[in-house]
């Protein structure tokens, strides 16, 4: 996603749960009390996303595992006053009974009930790889993915695997020169271990072995 503005407020989650517009075109998350407007995706992160959601949902129909991916549901790290929707979030069903929020709000807190979360990078690639990094992390998300790819550099909707589709990310993470790219971060004693992937590189989850898709693949879904 896009950051487009921080909107003049800070907001506990309870009040920004309550403010949140409903059938809004606008979008919001909360980052640490600031409510934060996202813009408009562009269509070549939507088919990015989709590509994703698909290949995680037919390896879940294929293993009948008791999982969903949810249109609108929010993320919120306990202890914090942070709520983000994620590109792709899978879930586990059989876990929602835990989650206080989930009836009323659509929000999860425990990392069980998370198998997965997938971002998109966008042009405030910081947050994704940095402060939802540090969140997803420390909240015992098993699996983050990030997509990045440096064709789509400057189209102004792009957005743990992370997907960086738009090389948006520091040289550090991802190549100088820039090039598309694909972690997958993988939960190992508390803390991610980033696995990168670009090119003809087939992509390696933990969670799903039997995928398989290239890194390119993900990125020409984008063509």
């Amino acid at each position: 996603m896009t950051q487009t503005q921080a909107l003049p407020k800070t907001s506990t989650f309870d009040e920004f749960i309550a403010w949140l517009p409903e059938n809004s075109s606008a979008r919001y998350e909360l980052h640490n009390g600031n409510v934060i407007e996202m813009s408009q995706p562009t269509g070549e992160h939507e088919e990015v996303k989709g590509f994703l959601a698909r290949k995680v949902s037919v390896e879940c129909d294929r293993l009948n595992l008791p999982y969903f991916i949810p249109n609108q549901a929010i993320v919120k790290p306990p202890e914090k006053e942070s709520g983000y929707f994620p590109d792709v979030l899978l879930l586990n069903r059989p876990n929602l009974s835990n989650e206080k929020r989930w009836k009323k709000e659509a929000t999860v807190s425990d990392g069980a009930s998370i198998p997965l979360v997938i971002e998109v990078v966008s042009t405030n690639w910081r947050d994704d790889y940095h402060l939802k990094f540090a969140d997803y992390e420390e909240m015992g998300i098993p699996e983050y993915w990030i997509a990045e790819d440096t064709a789509l550099d400057g189209f102004p909707g792009l957005k743990q695997v992370s997907v960086d589709y738009a090389g948006l990310g520091g040289r550090d993470l991802i190549g100088n020169p820039k090039q598309p790219t694909f972690f997958v971060c993988e939960l190992v004693d508390g803390e991610y271990v980033k696995n990168l992937f670009q090119g003809s590189n087939v992509i390696i989850s933990p969670s799903f072995p039997n995928l398989n898709f290239t890194a390119q693949q993900v990125f020409d879904a984008a063509l």
